[in-house]
């Protein structure tokens, strides 16, 4: 479905069976869920194949809007 050009990136890290684990996800303006993506360790390259598949399978955003983690 289309999604909106204005996004927001963000992770978090929540507690999966007894481990934690990182979720990057991206919603749109209007609260539309882009994407998201699991990972075990939070790093640079993870947060950067996520943005790139989110952009691959929705196209380019006029806007995003990231927090100030060191790994985005």
């Amino acid at each position: 479905r289309p999604v909106g050009k204005s996004w927001r990136m963000d992770e978090t890290y929540i507690k999966v069976k007894g481990s934690w684990k990182y979720l990057y996800r991206a919603v749109d303006k209007a609260g539309n869920t882009i994407d998201f993506l699991f990972r075990a360790k939070r790093d640079k390259a993870a947060a950067r194949r996520f943005f790139e598949k989110a952009i691959g399978q929705n196209g380019s955003p006029e806007t995003v809007t990231i927090d100030k983690s060191g790994s985005n």
